[in-house]
């Protein structure tokens, strides 16, 4: 893996189970070339773990911010994370 590389969690807020959010996020993850995960919380949040460049990120950030049409998104928690060793992106089982 790179130096470059970082890996990131997000949370998001906001009406994002049940509208195909997680499946919006593992297509937006493939176009942007993010590995990692995405899941549903039992809290009704959608947790993200994410390992890219920070200009992937950035594109990843604003497409967590949008999300699918269904959706309505309050609220996008960031922070640092260990580095996720992965190469691809996959949606992974709830809590």
């Amino acid at each position: 893996m790179s130096d470059n590389l970082e890996t990131r969690r997000y949370v998001v807020s906001g009406r994002v189970q049940g509208v195909g959010f997680r499946w919006f996020v593992e297509r937006e993850a493939a176009q942007v070339g993010i590995a990692g995960w995405v899941r549903n919380c039992e809290s009704g949040d959608v947790e993200v773990m994410a390992t890219g460049t920070r200009e992937q990120h950035g594109a990843l950030r604003q497409k967590l911010q949008q999300g699918p049409r269904a959706a309505r998104v309050d609220y996008v928690a960031e922070s640092r994370a260990p580095l996720l060793q992965v190469s691809s992106f996959r949606i992974e089982g709830v809590w």
